[in-house]
């Protein structure tokens, strides 16, 4: 028999912090305020890999880069809207987070330019231990109860490469919309961006916008497949008024209201009765664009909400089309050569400059490397569970948006969810919140990632679990869940609840065999 340390007690094993959050951008300064509001007693801190907080819309700087939501549902439940825009661009929404982290006392607790790699859990002492890097290379180690990732769901070193032949011989410039070269000068220059969706239909009218002396002579958007379209204004003409007549707080929460119940009735008609919502888009459509409308580039294979409908705000994209100033190509790429792209049908688009808006890789976790007493966690191996945490992974929460509504209706759902396991543990005196799955093989499992959106499909293989009944799935349906999540038991059965000491007893009789 091999030879035994004993392990300490937990006591004399101190966490850095209780809850250490990974990533500083939406997801994770929610997290930080409802820590604030929630669990008052509880450490906490951010790290960031990159400079500035704001993740998403501090990364992405191409032109006109937008919100897809409203920012009455992209917003915290717990700070207001306050600007004329609900369709806001990404300024506005970093003036919004860095408001939030002054106003509350938070940056103090944001630690940037570390980037985790690896995070083990040991039941002995019920601690998360986290390895950081900065950007010189030093690396340093925290300890935490509880981690919380909040980094987002896709890769921010590798952009999705659809591989196109013939790259190199290209003599323009090639740019992927998640690395724009600052002050990139494209003015007079003709443009071919390939991809419809959200990225692209916000930077070919941004690239052209009336009156700019900087803007391009003109910008083709180059798609395999249409797109379903959204129009609506970028000023949200009621939440205005009532910011007028009422409190700040009740104008944004009733506004909220509106957009979340909206945003649910559009969906779930779209599941109902896809030809009505196909027919009141392409109306929409007609009417936006007039003599520039164009079946074929303008009807998707698809049932609106099969992929995410593209918002459009205030009709942009179909003016710069109706104004010729920008033209949609649906064909498919044979290859690039030296001035532009050569297409299967045998047409050729020239172009100055060529933009990849071709999508995203997603990932897991946020890369790191991620363990359990020494075991690498295989994620496509284990179940959500509550929509935030893992089958038989202790202390452990992450956040990921729903795909038919705003991001921050879940991260808002799912902190205070976690807040609510962590006040349990506090009273009961728990180390642990584990939730256990013994007979995995016993659930049915079900794809609730059933959207034909390309970055979905190529990554349904790396994805968690999902069974067909709640707990253990990760659910697409706003409003039950914020009912579940806020009234149900958190001592449901599945998620127990023990003492360091409790679980270090099996792990020295594994250790001791």
């Amino acid at each position: 028999m091999n030879a035994v340390t004993p392990i300490a007690p937990a006591s004399t094993n101190a966490a850095d912090v209780d809850v250490l959050i990974v990533g500083a951008g939406i997801s994770g300064i929610g997290m930080a305020v409802h820590l604030q509001q929630k669990c008052p007693d509880r450490s906490f801190a951010l790290v960031d890999r990159r400079e500035n907080l704001g993740g998403t819309w501090d990364l992405f700087r191409y032109p006109g880069i937008r919100s897809d939501s409203d920012m009455h549902t992209l917003g915290f439940i717990f700070e207001p809207w306050k600007h004329e825009k609900s369709i806001a661009d990404g300024p506005a929404i970093l003036d919004y987070l860095n408001r939030i982290v002054d106003e509350r006392d938070i940056r103090r607790h944001i630690r940037l330019n570390r980037k985790v790699l690896t995070a083990d859990w040991n039941s002995a002492d019920a601690m998360w231990t986290v390895t950081t890097e900065s950007a010189t290379g030093e690396r340093q180690v925290m300890r935490a109860r509880f981690l919380y990732q909040g980094s987002g769901y896709y890769d921010y070193d590798n952009p999705y490469d659809a591989g196109f032949k013939g790259r190199e011989t290209f003599k323009g410039e090639i740019i992927h919309p998640q690395f724009w070269p600052k002050d990139f000068d494209y003015a007079g220059k003709k443009v071919v961006v390939i991809g419809s969706g959200a990225t692209a239909v916000t930077i070919v009218p941004s690239m052209v916008k009336p009156g700019d002396p900087g803007a391009a002579a003109h910008v083709t958007m180059l798609q395999r497949t249409p797109t379903w379209y959204a129009i609506r204004p970028a000023r949200d003409g009621i939440a205005n008024f009532l910011r007028k007549i009422l409190p700040e707080s009740w104008a944004y929460a009733l506004t909220r209201f509106k957009n979340i119940h909206m945003q649910n009735i559009v969906f779930k008609r779209a599941q109902t009765q896809p030809q009505k919502v196909k027919d009141f888009l392409t109306g929409k459509l007609k009417e936006a664009l007039g003599e520039k409308y164009d079946e074929a580039a303008f009807t998707p294979p698809y049932d609106p909400w099969d992929q995410r409908l593209c918002l459009v705000p205030d009709g942009d994209f179909f003016n710069a089309i109706r104004d010729d100033k920008a033209a949609v190509v649906t064909d498919h790429i044979d290859c690039f050569d030296e001035t532009g792209i050569l297409l299967k049908s045998g047409k050729h688009l020239d172009a100055d400059v060529i933009i990849t808006a071709t999508g995203l890789n997603l990932t897991l976790a946020g890369k790191i490397a991620v363990s359990v007493d020494g075991e690498p966690v295989q994620w496509n191996q284990h179940f959500y569970y509550k929509s935030c945490m893992f089958s038989n992974i202790p202390n452990y929460a992450a956040v990921f948006g729903y795909l038919n509504a705003s991001w921050t209706l879940r991260a808002d759902i799912v902190s205070e969810w976690v807040c609510r396991v962590l006040n349990h543990m506090s009273a009961t005196g728990s180390d642990i919140a584990l939730p256990v799955l013994d007979h995995p093989e016993q659930l049915i499992e079900d794809n609730v990632f059933d959207f034909s959106s390309g970055y979905i499909q190529r990554s349904l293989s790396i994805m968690p679990k999902n069974a067909d009944q709640l707990p253990w799935r990760l659910n697409q349906d706003y409003l039950a869940d914020r009912i579940d999540m806020r009234t149900s038991s958190i001592t449901d059965g599945f998620l127990t609840f023990r003492k360091a000491s409790v679980a270090a007893a099996p792990a020295m009789a594994e250790a001791a065999e």
